[in-house]
């Protein structure tokens, strides 16, 4: 399940994707959609000592930047990674910038291979 919205709060998930726990909650979600906050909180746990109030702390702020959905299947509560938000970050702030990495590299290869040449040398 994925929400479609009409804008994304950059700074909701900037912060959101700030922290590393909530990244490696992301990651979790990303190998395996669909997790309950159990099955998350044993994925932290594996690197550090988190209590269960904590871990869905966390999913709580991932939820309220929209990178986390969650729904309802019987008696468990289903996380599940949205990852449209990412998309429209990519696609506002990093897309833009990888589209010049390119010129960008051939000048630094220019630039190095102009400070390479020795001019005293001469021609060979």
């Amino acid at each position: 399940m994925v929400t479609y919205c009409c804008g994304v709060d950059d700074d909701l998930v900037f912060k959101a994707m700030a922290d590393p726990i909530r990244r490696l909650l992301m990651d979790a979600l990303f190998e395996r959609d669909g997790r309950t906050l159990g099955e998350l909180e044993a994925v932290v746990n594996e690197r550090t000592q988190m209590t269960r109030f904590g871990v869905a702390k966390h999913l709580g702020i991932l939820e309220r930047a929209n990178l986390v959905t969650t729904r309802r299947h019987g008696r468990e509560k289903l996380h599940h990674l949205n990852a449209v938000p990412i998309q429209q970050i990519h696609a506002r702030w990093i897309g833009k910038y990888t589209e010049r990495a390119g010129i960008a590299a051939v000048l630094l290869d220019l630039k190095r291979h102009v400070e390479n040449d020795d001019p005293t040398e001469g021609p060979s």
